[in-house]
């Protein structure tokens, strides 16, 4: 009776954590359809429609772009940098340093409004002093955004180096095995998982940051979140609803797609164990 009560308690749990995640989806979503709501958001649609999906202003595909290159390349840099540091907090001298791993972690502890501030006064004196302009470039962007994504690798990848692994790296070592094929058939499928976490969570918190990219965006280069928040800001526009239903789109496609190339069970697990 208590095993009972426990699994249907789990399950209730389940099923309100799930509508409390995917409800803002679904309506976002559905009012996206509604051709007929110009001035006010409507959920459900009353009149179907692709209207605003169709009347997409060139300039928000312009920003998704950018904001898929920024997020990739950030997270693709700070995945490297973030790997590095993970194995020389783990297996340097220092030996698991805490004030290392504070270190890293510091740009999580600052609030983005304050590092977007800080990058674009950065910039304008880096301008100064050498002449290079960096707002509202590709690498502006990258910098800025790789600073305070590297601790989330850091911090996938360094869960990844346990006590266990070490240990079969040793016997792998011991039985002839050379440091390339150590790396290639032990260490890197071990750490492949918090590489991939590294990388996911770097390229979503890139790709919809708005406090930092606010501060270094200029002239038509603009990332998604910050064309979407500013068109917001003033009036209400339908078509950001049918962007935003294309970003949860793509992000869904990308997300399953993804962890079936790299072969991990994150998302819509195989059922063969």
């Amino acid at each position: 009776m208590k095993s009972t009560f426990s699994r249907a308690l789990l399950l209730i749990a389940m099923v309100v954590t799930y509508l409390f995640l995917l409800v803002p989806l679904i309506v976002v979503i559905g009012a996206s359809f509604d051709g007929a709501a110009q001035t006010y958001f409507r959920f459900p649609p009353q009149e179907l429609s692709l209207r605003w999906y169709y009347e997409l202003p060139a300039r928000y595909w312009q920003s998704l772009g950018f904001s898929f290159i920024i997020a990739f390349i950030a997270a693709a840099i700070s995945t490297l940098i973030g790997t590095l540091a993970a194995l020389g907090i783990a297996r340097g001298s220092l030996g698991g340093s805490a004030s290392l791993e504070t270190y890293f972690r510091f740009p999580l502890q600052v609030p983005f409004v304050v590092t977007g501030v800080v990058f674009l006064q950065f910039y304008y004196l880096l301008f100064d002093v050498i002449g290079i302009n960096l707002l509202g470039t590709i690498w502006g962007f990258v910098i800025a955004h790789a600073f305070f994504c590297i601790p989330y690798s850091v911090g996938a990848v360094g869960s990844m180096v346990t006590p266990s692994l070490d240990q079969i790296e040793q016997a792998a070592r011991i039985a002839g095995a050379t440091e390339r094929r150590v790396f290639q058939r032990i260490t890197l499928p071990a750490l492949m998982p918090g590489l991939f976490s590294g990388f996911f969570f770097g390229f979503i918190v890139s790709f919809g940051d708005v406090p930092v990219s606010v501060f270094l965006s200029a002239g038509g280069a603009v990332p998604l979140p910050v064309e979407i928040f500013q068109t917001l800001q003033f009036d209400y526009d339908p078509t950001t609803l049918a962007i935003s239903s294309i970003v949860v789109v793509i992000s869904s496609i990308f997300i399953v797609g993804t962890q079936r190339i790299v072969g991990l069970n994150i998302v819509l697990p195989s059922s063969k164990r």
